[in-house]
């Protein structure tokens, strides 16, 4: 089976800066997706446009909920998510969901397709849903979900929600670009898990135990009263926020409302506080040294002498015939006089 990979574009037609920012603002939701395309694109014009056009919408930005969502496998998320969107739609929000998908290792390209996942949500006029593909990011983190995110803020979708894999890392990078963090755990998951969640835990702003509901129900009980021991003795948070811990049911539905008032809650008290625009202010110049990073990697690899040089150096480290440290030198030292030779 062939998969295609977002990250190479597929024939489109041409259009203009003005197309896209008009379309966005009215929300439309097919140049939503047309735009998303255009900046997870890898051709130099579409990477052009792609960046004038996230400076023409950005004043329009920043409106939303971010809400970022993880759980541990079989907890329910896409169920969770679609039930928790259609609760919101009900109370005349407009929903954006961005998930991450694990990716072929090979191709890049995404496997599983949300919109069948999340079949009822996805057909709601106010509802946005966009599976990214993890590609080659730190941790499964889609590296263009920011500027998607940005996209359907300025389309006028006031609740984001971003969906990780739980693959570890890529709590922590979207912890690092919303405003409220939700974990999804299951009862009697056992102490190995919630083990490997510790460092997960302690981001969390709101724990949810899924499935209580049946059988499962006393267990649930159970468990909120476990996490709820274990999360206070983390220390405070610079937030001052004390994170809940509640059950929910997205068979029954019970729990959902009661999630979405925590939410709430949260966003009025950190921005009562200033603490919401700090964190956001923080999150802008920590995604302007990823993009730096990011721009002088694609640059040094663009350079074919330092490429083939690379390479080279590589070689040498692998045979121990350089350490890490010198190799790394060397090729710092090559870059610096290319620039200079490009100056002169």
């Amino acid at each position: 089976m062939h998969y295609h990979s977002p990250l190479k574009p597929r024939p489109r037609s041409k259009r203009t800066l003005t197309e896209y920012t008009e379309g966005i603002f009215r929300g439309d939701r097919v140049l939503l997706g047309q735009a998303i395309t255009l900046i997870e694109s890898t051709l130099p014009d579409d990477q052009a446009l792609a960046a004038r056009l996230l400076s023409a919408i950005s004043p329009k930005t920043g409106g939303a909920i971010r809400l970022g969502i993880t759980g541990v496998p079989g907890v329910g998320k896409s169920t969770f998510i679609e039930v928790l969107g259609l609760y919101l739609i009900q109370q005349g929000k407009k929903v954006g969901v961005l998930t991450v998908d694990p990716s072929s290792p090979l191709t890049r390209g995404s496997i599983l397709g949300d919109k069948t996942r999340m079949e009822e949500l996805s057909k709601n006029p106010n509802s946005f849903i966009r599976p990214s593909s993890s590609g080659n990011a730190l941790g499964g983190v889609a590296h263009k979900t920011r500027e998607a995110m940005l996209l359907c803020e300025a389309a006028g979708f006031e609740v984001i929600i971003v969906e990780t894999v739980g693959v570890g890392q890529s709590e922590v990078s979207v912890k690092n670009m919303v405003d409220f963090f939700l974990l999804l755990m299951l009862a009697g998951a056992g102490d190995e898990l919630q083990g490997i969640k510790k460092g997960i835990m302690e981001m969390a702003d709101a724990v949810a135990i899924t499935k209580a509901e049946g059988d499962n129900f006393s267990r649930a009980q159970e468990a909120r009263a476990e996490y709820q021991h274990a999360l206070h003795l983390f220390p405070p948070g610079p937030s001052g926020w004390t994170p809940r811990v509640v059950t929910t049911s997205a068979l029954t539905g019970e729990g959902i409302e009661g999630i979405w008032h925590i939410v709430e809650e949260h966003h009025r008290q950190t921005k009562t506080s200033g603490f919401l625009d700090s964190l956001r202010q923080q999150q802008n110049v920590e995604w302007f040294r990823e993009y730096f990073k990011d721009a002088l990697q694609a640059d040094l690899q663009g350079h074919a002498p330092l490429k083939a040089l690379r390479k080279t150096l590589e070689r040498d480290v692998e045979a121990m015939k350089l350490s890490a440290q010198d190799a790394a030198q060397k090729l710092l030292e090559a870059y610096h006089q290319a620039i200079r030779g490009s100056k002169s």
